[in-house]
């Protein structure tokens, strides 16, 4: 249902759209997701959004990019947080990666699909695109800080970036198989991330 009033005048369309749009990609994925719809669902002419987002491409990148935002704030929270150990904020970013996906499916699905990712090199990105992207390697160097920190404790650990590499890649993994119903339960997936962090414990050892 349209907005009673026009957020527009306020000076806050941006984030007006970006909510409405990701209540639009909730209720149908990203084929639900137009310009038109959005006009139409923030009480807004058609033309208003073009204000702020070129077309719908523009439109995906700035929802996926406020998505990897989140994700890397919560993930810096528990990366920063001197009050518990190296290898339990490990341990709750796992988890926090894990909750994110599993309860913005849709969003989740926006971040690594392959609309935003499938320009091979720089020449073809949008601005926004370039941007999301930016973005989404913030969200990815929170892995990395964690495993330098595990680094600094051990002289004799695994290279940062491999390690977070193949920790996102696990990660990413188990979110796909149990969202396609492969073999891993939506349950049990926080005790199989469990016992791969006990594997990657071992190799840090």
């Amino acid at each position: 249902m349209p907005l009673s009033t026009p957020v527009y005048h306020h000076g806050n369309l941006r984030q007006s759209l970006l909510a409405n749009s990701l209540q639009l990609l909730r209720e149908g994925g990203t084929e639900a997701l137009s310009l038109r719809k959005l006009a139409e669902l923030s009480g807004v002419s058609r033309a208003a959004p073009y204000h702020h987002f070129a077309d719908k491409q523009a439109l995906l990148a700035a929802v996926a990019e406020q998505g990897f935002a989140e994700l890397s704030g919560l993930l810096h929270g528990v990366v920063d947080n001197e009050h518990v150990s190296v290898d339990e904020r490990l341990h709750q970013a796992v988890l926090g990666y894990l909750d994110f996906a599993l309860q913005q499916p849709a969003l989740y699905e926006l971040m690594f699909g392959q609309a935003l990712w499938q320009a091979d090199s720089a020449t073809e990105q949008t601005p926004s695109t370039a941007q999301f992207r930016r973005v989404a390697k913030d969200c990815f160097r929170q892995y990395v800080h964690l495993f330098e920190r595990l680094q600094g404790q051990n002289a004799s650990a695994q290279i940062p970036l491999r390690c977070a590499q193949l920790l996102w890649a696990t990660l990413h993994g188990l979110v796909q198989l149990s969202r396609n119903g492969l073999f891993v339960k939506r349950e049990n997936l926080a005790d199989i991330a469990t016992h791969a962090l006990a594997q990657f414990a071992r190799q840090q050892a």
